[in-house]
């Protein structure tokens, strides 16, 4: 146990002994004192007074402050605290002491500080702190233009907590300022990415180039046919038509890490947006997108930065531009003698005739199927029944009687008279 003789004081308290006790010894002046403790000229013979008298007066122990062991005056009472903890256990559990402190002055009006929290949390056992173990990696400085380079990938989580259905986040995050963008899907594949990126070019522009990873949705991983290999070409997966189309670059990360700004979006997100989706009670993807198109607007509001540069590189779509018949999947089929076109296991009818041997078949993010050639959109309808193929009818054929020949063996057999066997021979018994 400690005796009354140990003062306990911080190295700045010690710090401050040491000069005081120069100025009492007289080697240092009052205006060198405040200089080496960093007060200004006005707080000289304010505290350097101050504290020279108290240390005449109690000795070391005079320098330390006053409130030391004391409760601060603006302490909260001890029942909000224990209400507090209630609101944590109750509704709140999980919850960062950060995202807790948000959700107490929105949802229940109590304005208290996240430190102030994450201490009492930490008290109650309700909270632990963790420390994080960093691996170093080579940091990328931001792109400086607003439109410069976007951040796109799909999250697959339970967000619904087992409320609903599972679903997938199709989420994109600009690399220069943070904004983001995303929507709920059922799946992560080619028709839900052109639909998230048909929503974000439609609030700001085409970028100038899209950081994807490797999944099959964004890159294909057919081998180059003979024609490809001919004219140097590599095969592209629909997205990546797409985007060639739009004129959007595209640059596929060879590892997670490398596109780490979206990675750390997810783990946000995953953290925050399930809990707020909780305390709203919602079920399904349908409330999920509601919510979350609020929910980016105050994301965007709260933690966006602005760009290096001021120059928006966002290309606005042009007036007439059929953006729908880009993003899109687009697949060559062939035009039968009939005018008839097979896919996806069906059969449709083009009313429309035309001189060609091939068309291309859409398949469009709001469920549209169009089939074209050359840009423009043939009339068709689907065959609901195959048409039965009638079987020949087989020619009626005459039988000809059968007469034995003569070395048969009924012709000589002896009990068969000759008048017998020509009875049978007419009733056709032979």
């Amino acid at each position: 146990m400690a005796g009354k003789d140990i003062i306990m004081a911080t190295q700045e308290e010690l710090k401050r002994l040491h000069v005081v006790q120069k100025v009492l010894e007289g080697s240092l002046k009052q205006i060198e004192a405040a200089e080496i403790l960093w007060l200004s000229g006005r707080q000289v013979s304010r505290i350097v007074s101050r504290i020279v008298k108290r240390v005449k007066r109690e000795g070391d122990r005079g320098i330390i402050h006053r409130s030391r062991g004391k409760p601060s005056n603006r302490r909260l009472p001890d029942e909000t605290k224990e209400m507090v903890i209630g609101f944590y256990r109750q509704k709140y559990k999980d919850f960062g002491p950060t995202l807790f402190s948000e959700k107490l002055l929105e949802l229940d009006g109590l304005k208290i500080s996240d430190e102030t929290l994450r201490n009492w949390l930490i008290e109650d056992g309700a909270w632990v702190k963790g420390r994080k173990n960093r691996i170093h990696r080579q940091w990328r400085e931001r792109k400086g233009h607003f439109g410069e380079m976007l951040q796109m990938d799909g999250s697959h989580h339970d967000w619904l907590e087992g409320r609903g259905p599972k679903i997938v986040l199709m989420g994109c995050i600009d690399d220069a300022t943070s904004n983001i963008f995303g929507r709920f899907y059922e799946y992560e594949g080619t028709i839900p990415a052109m639909d998230s990126f048909k929503g974000y070019t439609g609030l700001y522009g085409i970028p100038s180039s899209i950081y994807i990873d490797r999944h099959t949705t964004y890159k294909s991983n057919a081998r180059p046919t003979i024609e490809d290999d001919l004219n140097g070409r590599c095969p592209l997966s629909q997205f990546e038509r797409a985007m060639k189309e739009l004129g959007a670059r595209v640059i596929h990360a060879l590892s997670p890490q490398a596109k780490g700004r979206i990675e750390r979006l997810f783990k946000t997100l995953q953290d925050r947006l399930v809990k707020e989706m909780r305390l709203k009670g919602i079920n399904t993807m349908d409330e999920a997108n509601r919510f979350l198109k609020g929910y980016i607007k105050r994301h965007n509001k709260r933690f966006s930065i602005e760009a290096a540069e001021k120059e928006d590189l966002h290309r606005p779509l042009p007036k007439d531009f059929d953006l729908d018949g880009v993003l899109c999947v687009k697949t060559k089929r062939a035009l039968r003698n009939d005018f008839t076109v097979a896919h996806d296991r069906k059969l449709y009818q083009v009313t429309h005739p035309v001189n060609t041997k091939d068309v291309v078949v859409q398949e469009r993010p709001d469920g549209r199927m169009l089939i074209t050639h050359n840009g423009r959109a043939l009339g068709f309808k689907e065959i609901q029944t195959k048409p039965q193929k009638e079987k020949p009818l087989k020619p009626f054929k005459i039988k000809k009687k059968y007469i034995p020949p003569k070395n048969h063996p009924w012709r000589k057999c002896p009990v068969l008279q000759k008048q017998d066997i020509s009875t049978l021979a007419k009733t056709g018994h032979f």
